[in-house]
């Protein structure tokens, strides 16, 4: 039992501390019928089907097929570079910046492994510390790229253009940096390159399949622009997903939303206790996005989210902090371990040199797009 229990606490050590902190938070204030007042339904409910659609869609082969599109197309080492990297910038801001990664870091160490073990070795850390660093922060730009964003964008109650407008001054930073670290790292392979896969590209789901999460997907877009009410995106997916694939209900990532319920309950009650809530509150008011970014760093990007907007009214600052915060340490946003486990699986004697590359990379990305807050 007592293995069990740290086999769990390893493998879900935020949903852990989330529960353990609601737990404590309630001997402060007894369950009562405002517990339900605490939980973001709506949030949850998009996650889901967010959740839902980006595995149906994965499933089906989509980005795996965009890619070797792409790539067919490639005979030098900067447009290998920038194309991997830039698919991870770009479609993290509609399928979540962890998805990206799961699809496209495996995708890429296929692809650097057919340009020839040299070609390989020079730029297979550089290229998933960028491929990191870029879902991270393409990611930010809208209120789907990421949980954190989807739940203070809903907190928040900001329209899709006023997010846009916050973050497209640090994304168009980001992209612009992003590109210029990629040109600059392709320089350690020489020569052309080649990417050959074998047999045509094709996409691997069932197309009924692939067009019922494509509808579902612009559906949840609506519901996240409250045009449709997240009541009725809920009711479709679930219909939807029973009459087309009911395996997918077993790709979504419960641990996620049960680790949001967690939060709420912990915030809910704090907020009820006026001396813990005040002090809170004279922390985090003033200095949002420098907390959010401080608390990135040890708790990640999403708890900070979670914990740190209860105690502040500008959301919109918290929102610039967490998701800058998502830089720095390999925990600052959980994404960011999805590249190092499978970096540690296929390069295990050079996980220290990938550690040193991520820091170094993270740190210098993350202290310019700070200055860019004094300045916007």
């Amino acid at each position: 039992m007592k293995e069990k229990i740290i086999c769990l606490f390893k493998q879900e050590t935020v949903l852990c501390v989330a529960f353990a902190l609601a737990i404590v938070s309630m001997l402060f204030v007894h369950p009562d019928k405002e517990y339900i007042g605490y939980v973001d339904f709506r949030t949850l409910a998009i996650l889901f089907c967010l959740m839902s659609v980006m595995a149906g869609l994965q499933k089906s082969g989509v980005f795996q097929y965009v890619a070797r599109e792409l790539l067919g197309r490639v005979h030098k080492a900067w447009q290998l570079v920038l194309i991997l990297v830039l698919l991870c910038f770009f479609s993290s801001m509609l399928v979540t910046n962890d998805v990206a990664l799961i699809t496209f870091v495996p995708f890429t160490l296929i692809a650097l492994g057919m340009i020839g073990p040299e070609g390989k070795r020079q730029l297979v850390i550089p290229v998933v510390v960028l491929q990191t660093i870029a879902a991270n922060l393409g990611s930010m730009l809208t209120p789907i790229g990421n949980p954190q964003n989807l739940y203070l964008y809903g907190r928040a109650g900001l329209s899709l253009g006023d997010f846009f407008k916050l973050m497209l001054p640090y994304a168009a930073a980001a992209l612009l940096l992003a590109s210029a670290w990629s040109l600059i790292a392709a320089r350690a392979c020489r020569g052309p390159v080649q990417v050959t896969f074998p047999g045509k590209a094709k996409l691997s789901g069932n197309k009924v399949h692939l067009a019922v999460y494509t509808a579902l997907f612009v559906l949840a877009l609506f519901t996240v622009a409250r045009v449709i009410p997240y009541g009725i995106m809920l009711g479709v997916t679930a219909i939807a997903l029973l009459l087309t694939d009911r395996s997918i209900f077993g790709r979504v990532d419960y641990s996620l939303l049960l680790t949001f319920i967690g939060f709420f309950l912990f915030i809910g009650n704090i907020g009820r206790l006026p001396a813990f809530s005040h002090v809170l509150q004279q922390i985090v008011s003033g200095h949002e996005i420098l907390v959010g970014v401080a608390a990135s760093q040890v708790i990640s990007n999403v708890p900070a989210a979670l914990l740190l907007s209860g105690f502040t009214e500008d959301l919109s600052a918290l929102i610039i902090g967490v998701n800058l915060g998502g830089l720095g340490t390999l925990i600052a946003s959980m994404a960011s371990l999805i590249s190092y486990k499978l970096i540690a699986r296929e390069e295990s004697q050079r996980k220290g040199a990938y550690f040193r590359y991520f820091t170094v990379a993270n740190v210098c990305f993350l202290v310019i797009l700070l200055v860019l807050t004094l300045i916007f």
